[in-house]
């Protein structure tokens, strides 16, 4: 608290006051800040305040001397314009957005910074002079999500592959603490918060509550409640209500693609040696990964699969599905439900060429369909789309697949 007020007082000095005193509580420094802008003239005033949460060290008293500079001063005034920011989106929700107290209700504006998509992406490498190939780019956001922090991080002299390796499976790589390091900076005690993505982590089809509580062995009460509800705001998780049902039974995933990328390597970083990313293209543990990872990029670009399939001016509901079958059941993890009276059945396969579909495959979508039209007792019509990134080899299997969608169309700005 002492630190963060001496830095305070010196931004005050960086802005012209150059005799000012260094506060000794909150309610000082915001009443230096009054007498500051009080001087100013009559012209508009912006203050921007970065990294609210961290201010509000414990028994500072930070967030009742911030709720009397804006009440007790800013409000009043047609002057003043105050911008407060935070990485903490859980404090910012609790303490800002929902506050009961003397912040209720206050805030006129808000940006929700959501991020980047493959086209976002793709236009911010070329900026920098990257060249990569879609097929790169696809792989990058499978492991870094749409963060434009960590696409920073690349070096135009090398492959994704090579940068990878340098950031992550390496020593020294700027990458390698940051897994603790985020949930550090997002959440003030991030232990409960670990103990769930590391379950969900472990799911590639995600978890009903009641699974989520017993797998991270911990209480069903309102605190997981809470946990939940902050790690979906922080863009952690998504929950997914299942077909047909409207409030029991929400499956929740994990969709965060770095820390998604962490659980499945994060033990492998301890023992590979130099080069493991460029050399490890044939490891089960990569190819089990990149499935599941390339479904988590088509969550986050259902838009531009709804418009490559030409539904995009239709109303539709994502959602998952799970057979409740102990014996020979199935599971959807994407569901298109549009209001025209159709069902898409999303299935998505990252591979290298075009991909075939085997007898067997075609078997078991076949199954996966006619368990869901039972078990969901639909009368819509269900059609099979394939989200590939090269398009699908139209051998005399493929008839079963009504329609396809391609990695160029995740791109659609």
């Amino acid at each position: 608290m002492a630190e963060q007020l001496r830095q305070f007082r010196e931004s005050l000095v960086d802005y012209g006051w150059t005799d000012c005193p260094v506060p000794r509580t909150w309610i000082e420094a915001f009443a230096l800040l009054k007498r500051f802008l009080a001087g100013r003239g009559t012209g508009r005033k912006i203050v921007f305040i970065d990294e609210l949460p961290w201010m509000d060290s414990p028994r500072s008293s930070f967030l009742r001397a911030f709720e009397h500079f804006w009440n007790g001063w800013c409000s009043a005034r047609k002057d003043i314009v105050l911008i407060v920011c935070g990485s903490a989106t859980s404090w910012m929700t609790q303490k800002v957005l929902r506050n009961k107290g003397g912040l209720f209700n206050r805030a006129s504006r808000t940006i929700n910074l959501q991020p980047f998509a493959l086209h976002d992406c793709e236009a911010y490498v070329r900026e920098k002079g990257i060249v990569m190939s879609r097929r790169e780019l696809v792989e990058a956001y499978m492991v870094f999500g749409g963060v434009p922090y960590y696409w920073s991080l690349l070096d135009k002299r090398f492959s994704f592959a090579q940068n990878l390796d340098r950031l992550y499976f390496s020593p020294s790589g700027e990458l390698v603490p940051e897994f603790r390091r985020l949930f550090e900076s997002v959440f003030r005690r991030p232990e409960p918060y670990l103990r769930l993505v590391a379950a969900l982590g472990k799911s590639s089809g995600g978890m009903t509550r009641e699974e989520l509580a017993r797998n991270a062995k911990v209480c069903n009460t309102g605190k997981l409640t809470r946990w939940l509800r902050e790690l979906e705001q922080s863009g952690f998780i998504k929950v997914f209500l299942p077909y047909g049902k409207r409030k029991k039974g929400a499956i929740y995933q994990l969709v965060d693609a770095f820390v998604l990328f962490h659980f499945r390597f994060m033990d492998t970083v301890r023992v590979v040696g130099k080069g493991f990313w460029s050399m490890a293209t044939d490891l089960p543990e990569r190819r089990a990964w990149e499935g599941l990872a390339f479904e988590r990029v088509c969550f986050m670009h259902s838009r531009e699969i709804k418009e490559a399939l030409r539904i995009g001016g239709v109303l539709t509901e994502l959602c998952a599905w799970r057979s409740e079958r102990k014996q020979g059941g199935a599971q959807i993890d994407m569901l298109l439900a549009r209001r025209d009276g159709v069902i898409n059945v999303c299935e998505m396969k990252f591979s290298t060429g075009q991909f075939a579909v085997t007898p067997q495959y075609a078997g078991k979508l076949a199954n996966k369909i006619a368990v869901f039209k039972e078990e969901s007792g639909t009368e819509c019509a269900v059609h099979l789309t394939l989200v590939t990134m090269n398009g699908v080899k139209h051998n005399e299997n493929a008839s079963i697949v009504q329609s396809e969608v391609m990695a160029d169309d995740l791109f659609r700005a």
